[in-house]
């Protein structure tokens, strides 16, 4: 229980607020209107008659016009304006919340999904495909259908049998525990899982590659002996940084703590948030900050938040420790004593979700993808008419080496509408070639390429 509380006078009102919270109102000195919106009040499904106003307010124009700045290139930088001009996805009612990807966007996706893999081989992970229709007695065993079938989609089918859509892979990873007796020697266990996952979101909170109703997690789970823990969550927490480091992301970390309600004994909670993870990130050496109250009911947790090129935090890195399912699942393997015992459970990700990551890269790089994230590496651009047989063996030779490549053979454009066309579409080379073996490379240097 908290010593204080904070409490504020709005003329006759009085109210309670956690903040933050200004002296007085004085202080405000210029208002923008952002938009209105109709107001339904709780356990109403009619209308109130009620008008939201939502706005925002400034001491002055200074900060107005600093305001209005940041919001234009927010805007410039939004992945959906980026996406329809690149041609990267798109969404239709025909399946709402589920994104079409085009196939320069499919190009992301499949290298941002490519390169994740390749990094958890590297640390030991082993990839494991799961079903995607479960029947609904895995999650009352797993206690998912209590707290969250409601953001499940469910299957009808013949008979009395329900199925439903993964939302998670956990259970089914803790089935693929429980399959054979386990030794300690395996121990720790890394699976990790790319499957496609469903969750029933409300049509309201949908909003481009930000949250959608079908989407891909890099969604790993570690099993481990609980002397393993520690070692495990540093891993974790380099194999972030490391990620993170490529993309350009600085992130600080959260350490979430025991809520209220929680299932677990007191006890194992302070040991798991005290000496494993507190401990595992002094280790790591990274900022962190203390969030109390905020952990999972099932165990605390380890939340990374990025800051993108402007100035937002977005929290995608999590690692979760499970105290539960292990549990609920009756997992168990043979220890060195030759004696049964229980592991512990690791949920990690690292992207999260793939399509919110790609959207936050879209609006970090502002549409300018890195050369080897890029959709759009190459444009050549024919000098004349009788380059143009050249040209397309210059596609061919940059095709064969894996580059994602473009003749630009427009007859009907100038060069410099060419290559001015090349440069909006955010080509990282930019080829002219006039039939010589010699190409003039265009980008933030000028230079000449001999392809014999």
């Amino acid at each position: 229980m908290k010593d204080s509380v904070t409490i504020y006078r709005c003329g006759d009102g009085v109210g309670v607020s956690s903040g933050p919270l200004l002296p007085h109102t004085g202080i405000l000195q210029v208002f923008r209107m952002l938009q209105l919106s109709s107001v339904t009040l709780s356990n109403q499904t009619a209308p109130s008659g009620l008008t939201r106003l939502s706005g925002v307010a400034f001491p002055g124009e200074k900060e107005v016009q600093e305001w209005e700045k940041e919001q234009e290139e927010a805007r410039r930088r939004d992945h959906r304006r980026i996406g329809m001009d690149q041609e990267l996805f798109f969404f239709n009612d025909v399946s709402p919340g589920s994104c079409f990807f085009l196939p320069k966007g499919a190009h992301i996706y499949n290298t941002l999904t490519d390169f994740i893999k390749s990094e958890y081989r590297r640390r030991g992970f082993s990839e494991v495909v799961t079903p995607t229709l479960y029947s609904t007695a895995l999650w009352e065993r797993s206690g998912h259908w209590e707290h969250y079938s409601e953001n499940m989609f469910t299957v009808a089918t013949e008979g009395s049998q329900r199925y439903a859509l993964k939302p998670m892979n956990c259970p089914a990873h803790c089935v693929m525990f429980e399959q054979r007796v386990r030794s300690w020697r395996e121990l720790p266990l890394r699976w990790a899982d790319f499957g496609a996952l469903h969750r029933n979101e409300l049509s309201g909170a949908l909003g481009g590659l930000t949250r959608v109703r079908r989407f891909c997690q890099d969604d790993a789970h570690i099993f481990c002996t609980p002397e393993q823990l520690e070692q495990e969550i540093v891993s974790c927490l380099e194999f972030i940084r490391s990620v993170y480091r490529v993309f350009g992301f600085s992130f600080h970390c959260l350490l979430s703590t025991r809520p209220t309600p929680c299932l677990g004994e007191p006890e194992q909670w302070d040991d798991a948030e005290q000496v494993n993870l507190k401990r595992g990130l002094q280790q790591f050496g990274e900022r962190w900050e203390l969030n109390p109250g905020d952990g999972a009911f099932y165990g605390p947790k380890i939340d990374v938040q990025i800051r993108d090129a402007l100035g937002r935090q977005h929290q995608c890195a999590t690692i979760q420790l499970d105290f539960q399912l292990p549990i609920r699942f009756q997992l168990q393997y043979v220890g060195s004593d030759g004696v049964l015992h229980r592991p512990v459970m690791i949920h990690r990700a690292v992207l999260g979700s793939v399509e919110r990551m790609i959207a936050i890269l879209a609006e970090n790089y502002g549409g300018r993808w890195p050369l080897w994230l890029s959709p759009a590496q190459v444009s050549v651009v024919p000098v004349g008419g009788s380059s143009e047989a050249y040209g397309q063996q210059v596609v061919q030779r940059f095709q064969e080496a894996g580059f994602m490549v473009d003749l630009n053979d427009d007859p009907g454009a100038t060069l410099n509408k060419k290559i001015r066309w090349a440069q909006l579409a955010q080509y990282n080379y930019i080829f002219g070639n006039d039939g010589s073996p010699t190409l003039s490379v265009k980008n933030k240097q000028s230079l000449f390429l001999n392809l014999d």
